[in-house]
């Protein structure tokens, strides 16, 4: 199957993105494998005709958005990610009408059509750098209230409202689960994503997006690590530090979505050219632009 990838790949001139997330087998045969804002980066400037995305919709999404002329493909379009929904109908009105210095920013896990109401887009690697940037005093964080308060504790200027959403997976971690490894493993550094909720991270040696976790275990000291956040991110850890150990807090945060994107389902996609991400000029127009400012801003 992978020969069969590669020579597909070679003769439609086309790219497999996949996040962290995925599973091993489909990060090794990825071009490019990455966080949300590296992958969207690497989307916008791809000469390829066809962009196959390993990872979830939203993801896919933004790809399709920043490449409204190359074919988008994703191995299954069932992927989702449950935080991407979780903003209120009428919420961003609501809040625009109380604050009249207010931005809306929204972390890239989303929909397109919640971007579409949004002044700016973040991820984790960004998402306090870009909020101290903006000249607003009033920011109404969607839809992940872990990384909002993440957001609002580093930059304590700035008025934060938080969304009531989260991450199914990060927010199961929890700080007994953690207690618990930290037994087994006293001298293990814990490094945690920010969507983690606040007990967990009050518990961690260092908070960072999943591209920081992975620099940090590579340039720290220490051997062994323990890592809240999700497991499909061993691969690259691992990848990049073969005599290091990572252990995970238990059961292992694992994302089935992004599970779904397999050897197979690439194959698929690429010999068949379906499962197209197809969005409106309408809702394609309005989230271009906070994903733009984005990748000025960080720039």
């Amino acid at each position: 199957m992978k020969n069969q990838i590669e020579k597909l790949k070679r003769e439609k001139n086309a790219v497999v993105l996949a996040h962290y997330y995925t599973s091993a087998e489909v990060q090794e045969i990825a071009d490019y494998v990455g966080d949300s804002f590296y992958l969207a980066k690497i989307a916008k400037q791809s000469k390829a005709d066809i962009i196959v995305f390993c990872g979830v919709y939203f993801m896919g999404e933004s790809a399709k958005i920043l490449n409204p002329d190359k074919k988008v493909l994703m191995p299954d379009l069932t992927a989702d990610c449950p935080m991407a929904h979780m903003v209120a109908d009428g919420i961003i009105d609501e809040k625009r009408k109380k604050y009249d210095d207010l931005a809306v920013v929204c972390y890239i896990n989303s929909t397109a059509k919640l971007k579409c109401q949004s002044d700016v887009c973040v991820t984790s690697s960004n998402a306090v750098k870009i909020v101290k940037s903006l000249p607003n005093k009033n920011i109404f964080f969607i839809p992940d209230k872990n990384l909002g308060r993440f957001v609002a504790e580093q930059v304590p200027e700035k008025n934060i409202i938080i969304n009531d959403g989260c991450c199914p997976i990060h927010a199961k971690i929890t700080a007994e689960q953690l207690c618990a490894e930290k037994e087994k493993h006293p001298e293990a550094p814990v490094l945690s994503h920010p969507e983690c909720e606040a007990e967990v991270l009050e518990k961690t040696d260092y908070i960072g997006s999943t591209a920081d976790i992975i620099a940090y275990a590579k340039q720290s000291n220490a051997d062994e690590f323990i890592v809240c956040t999700e497991d499909g991110v061993n691969y690259k850890l691992i990848s990049d530090n073969p005599d290091k150990r990572f252990y995970y807090p238990d059961p292992h945060p694992c994302c089935a979505d992004m599970k779904l994107n397999t050897l197979d389902t690439v194959l698929s996609v690429l010999k068949n050219e379906d499962k197209e991400v197809v969005i409106e000029d309408r809702v394609r127009d309005g989230a271009l632009l906070p994903l733009e400012k984005m990748l000025e801003l960080t720039k």
